[in-house]
């Protein structure tokens, strides 16, 4: 009979064992190309929502997560297609946290995604075009569309008593997208764009471009464009030559690399980047300090958001499958049930495994309506002696 217990008592802990496994997530974001400054931050944030429910020791039967890594280059659609096909069928991921930027969000989705049935949830792809796309109810984002910034941004402007703007975007989904709402809403609010121009990323010499917006005049210049590419060609060619001395900034060109490069040669100007703030905030902002990283970096709370829905609809759905846990996704996201906030993913999944409902709301207030797209929240900010400075939150 002993033996017989030790027996039964061994296949007990073998078939324990066997349902731990390591559950890889794609980190799918442009390490190269033109927010290659932002993605380390964005990775750190997502990857610290892993290591989170990994220590936890409670997240399916044991199981731990690992972060795979892979570069979209955020303008090369084909790379960006080629890395999410090598994440799903070479490195066996099971979700896909990203893409990063619009474009290259929409090729892998269309592309990829859609045909592997592989759920993604990005934290900074904000292009209007992406809400109405056929996703098979696969794809989320956690910062919300560009036709809320645009309109945000409109207001922003306004209330500096500016009534004219020439517009310059970068020449992708996102420029386009944001500059079409933000126009649209500008205007319908009376103001008024003497110029809406389209520039092309990666060249060394933007006096053209910087020559015509100067030549349609106006009160600020809007630049739509990247920071560590096109936009910032723009902005150092408006400065050199005196075109303009007040520059609108949304969230593509707010990052420390607009401080290291410019300093208080752009102060007075100001803009708008998707964030929140209150407790949750606060508590992903010490957890990131804990962890060696600063917290406040462009999408890095969005993108701990991003990654802890994927893995609590897994734990939610008893699956790694996406096709199940995809329909887990706004349920974990909007509740009814206890909120969520950064640092507590080990207690969510002990609900989760008792049969409570929870409400995730993270690092940046998540909900998510139609669409599984974030209502979101902005923090408006000005440059202030060369430091990107909080204003308030709208």
């Amino acid at each position: 009979m002993r033996n017989l217990l030790l027996v039964t008592t061994a296949l007990a802990m073998t078939g324990t064992a066997a349902l731990a496994d390591d559950v890889k997530i794609g980190v799918l974001l442009g390490f190269t190309g033109p927010l290659e400054s932002l993605a380390p931050g964005m990775a750190e944030g997502a990857e610290l929502a892993m290591k989170e429910v990994s220590d936890s020791g409670k997240f399916m039967d044991g199981s731990t997560v690992t972060p795979v890594r892979g570069d979209s280059t955020c303008i090369d659609a084909g790379a960006a297609t080629s890395t999410a096909e090598r994440l799903i069928t070479s490195d066996g991921v099971k979700g896909i946290f990203g893409a990063m930027c619009s474009g290259a969000t929409s090729a892998v989705l269309q592309n990829v995604a859609m045909a592997n049935g592989m759920v993604m949830i990005s934290p900074s792809a904000t292009s209007p075009a992406l809400s109405d796309m056929e996703d098979d109810g696969l794809f989320f984002r956690t910062a919300p569309s560009d036709a809320r910034q645009g309109d945000v941004m409109a207001d922003i402007i306004l209330e500096h008593g500016i009534k004219s703007v020439a517009l310059t975007y970068t020449n992708n989904d996102y420029g386009k997208g944001l500059a079409d709402s933000f126009q649209s809403a500008y205007e319908a609010k009376g103001g008024t764009v003497t110029i809406s121009a389209s520039h092309e990323d990666g060249k060394g010499d933007y006096s053209a471009e910087v020559g015509a917006l100067a030549s349609a005049g106006g009160d600020a210049l809007v630049v739509a464009g990247y920071v560590d590419q096109g936009g910032s060609g723009i902005l150092r060619g408006a400065l050199d030559t005196g075109a303009f001395d007040t520059f609108v900034l949304p969230d593509g060109m707010i990052a420390s690399a607009l401080e290291n490069n410019f300093g208080d040669e752009l102060d007075g100007s100001f803009g708008q980047i998707p964030s929140s703030e209150g407790e949750g905030k606060d508590k992903f902002l010490a957890l990131a300090q804990a962890a060696g990283f600063d917290g406040n970096q462009v999408y890095s709370g969005e993108s701990y958001d991003a990654a802890a829905l994927i893995m609590l609809a897994m734990a939610e759905a008893k699956s790694t499958d996406p096709k199940v846990y995809k329909t887990h996704i706004m349920d974990i996201a909007n509740g009814p049930g206890e909120k969520i906030l950064p640092g507590q993913l080990g207690h969510a999944l002990d609900l989760i495994a008792e049969g409570k409902k929870i409400d995730y709301d993270g690092a940046s207030s998540v909900n998510l309506i139609k669409g599984g797209e974030s209502a979101g929240t902005f923090r408006e900010v000005e440059i202030k002696d060369g430091k990107i400075e909080t204003v308030k939150y709208r």
